[in-house]
C-alpha cells in the first residue's frame, strides 16, 4: 500500500499528503522585496496542484540579508500585505503555506549592503560579485537575532503556518554551523557545541513572536562535500544540542558553504535524511531530484523521511502530487473542482 499520501500530523496541523513544495529563490521581487504578481501565480498554482504544504523561498529578514537585489523580504511590516495575498491564494486550494526566513550572510550579492558573516573569509576568492564579508560583532548578532523573531512576528500576521530558519547553502546560520567558516574564537565559535548558539538565540527569539501550537522547520545542509566540513554525523550532534528548543522538523539538504563539486543523482540527499533521522529523534524531510511518484512513495514507505520535498520536479510539473495520486491508484478528495473530469477519464 502506498504512503505518499497518507496526512501527517504536526502540532495542531495536519498536511494532506507528505508532498512538499521546496523553498526556491525566483529572485523576481522588487529591490524593496516586494511581491510581484508572479510569486501570486506561481505559488497558488502549486497549492492547487495537489501539494500538502508550499513553502516560500529565501526571504530576507534584513535588507543586508539578501541574496540578490531582487529576493523577496519580510523585514518591514510592509511586506506583510503582499505576502498574506500570498498565503491566500495557496490556502484557497487547502494546501498549508510556510516561509523560509533567511539570511545571506557572505554570500550576499547585493554590493551595496554591509556584508556580514560569522568570521571575515569570501566565499570565493575569485567571484567579484560578492564582497569580503566584515566579521559579525556583539551588536550585529543581536540585531540579526532580533531580525529573525520580528520575520517570525510578521509572517504570523501574514497567515503562513509553518516558518523554516534557513541553516543551509552556505547562508548566515549555515555559516555558523560549519567548521570552515566558522574561525570565531568567543561563545559563538564552531568549538562550542558545533558552533549552536547563534541559531539557539536565534530560535528563543523566534519563539517569543511565533506561536508555540505553530511548527519551525530547520533547513541545514548534512554534507559540505570539503574535508574538514559538516558530515551528517557531525550536524546530527548538532542537532542533537538542539533538543527541546523549538525545532519541530529537519529539512535535509547539502553543500553551498563552500565552492564543491557535488555528484547528483536520482533521491542522492535521501541518505544523508536517513541518517539525521536515525541519529536526532527529529522528524525529517527528504529531497534532492525526486522525479517519480515510485520514488517519493518509496522514501515515505520505507520510513527513511517523513516527509518528501520536491523543487525543480514542481517546476516543470506544478500538478506532480495529482499525477501521482493517479500512477498510485491513490482516490484523493481535493483535486481542483473545475479539474473532476480528470477523475472520470482514468
Amino acid at each position: 500500500m502506498n504512503q505518499l499520501f497518507t496526512p501527517f500530523k504536526i502540532k495542531d496541523l495536519t498536511l494532506r499528503n507528505r508532498v512538499v513544495m521546496a523553498p526556491m529563490c525566483m529572485y523576481s521581487a522588487d529591490e524593496q522585496g516586494f511581491v510581484q504578481p508572479f510569486h501570486k501565480i506561481h505559488y497558488e498554482t502549486r497549492a492547487m496542484g495537489g501539494v500538502s504544504l508550499v513553502i516560500l523561498e529565501a526571504t530576507a529578514v534584513e535588507a543586508r540579508g539578501r541574496i540578490s537585489a531582487n529576493d523577496l523580504g519580510i523585514w518591514s511590516d510592509a511586506h506583510i500585505e503582499g505576502l498574506s495575498e500570498v498565503v491566500k491564494g495557496i490556502h484557497k486550494h487547502g494546501a498549508l503555506a510556510g516561509i523560509q526566513l533567511a539570511h545571506a550572510g557572505r554570500k550576499c550579492g547585493v554590493l551595496s549592503e554591509d556584508v556580514i558573516a560569522p568570521s571575515p573569509l569570501n566565499f570565493d576568492d575569485n567571484d567579484p560579485s560578492l564582497k569580503k564579508p566584515r566579521e559579525m560583532n556583539s551588536e550585529d548578532i543581536v540585531d540579526v537575532i532580533y531580525a529573525f523573531a520580528e520575520g517570525a512576528r510578521r509572517a504570523k500576521e501574514a497567515g503562513f503556518d509553518i516558518i523554516e530558519l534557513h541553516g543551509a547553502h552556505g547562508y548566515l546560520i549555515n555559516e555558523f554551523l560549519s567548521p570552515l567558516t566558522n574561525h570565531r574564537q568567543d561563545a559563538f565559535g564552531y568549538a562550542q557545541a558545533y558552533g549552536t548558539r547563534f541559531l539557539k538565540d536565534i530560535l528563543a527569539s523566534v519563539k517569543q513572536t511565533w506561536p508555540e501550537s505553530s511548527p519551525i522547520f530547520l533547513r541545514i545542509s548534512a554534507e559540505d562535500y570539503a574535508e574538514g566540513g559538516i558530515t551528517p554525523e557531525k550536524i546530527s550532534a548538532a542537532l542533537t544540542a538542539l533538543n527541546g528548543l523549538g525545532i519541530d522538523l529537519i529539512n535535509v539538504s547539502s553543500g553551498g558553504v563552500v565552492p564543491a563539486r557535488i555528484h547528483t543523482f536520482d533521491g542522492y540527499q535521501t541518505k544523508f535524511a536517513e541518517t539525521v533521522k536515525s541519529l536526532t529523534n527529529y522528524p525529517v524531510m527528504a529531497g534532492g531530484r525526486i522525479k517519480t511518484s515510485v520514488m517519493a512513495d518509496e522514501i515515505i514507505r520505507n520510513g527513511r523521511a517523513d516527509l518528501v520535498f520536491l523543487g525543480r520536479q514542481l517546476l516543470i510539473d506544478p500538478y506532480f502530487a495529482l499525477h501521482a495520486a493517479d500512477e498510485l491508484k491513490q482516490e484523493i478528495d481535493y483535486t481542483p473542482k473545475q479539474y473532476l473530469r480528470w477523475t472520470t477519464s482514468r
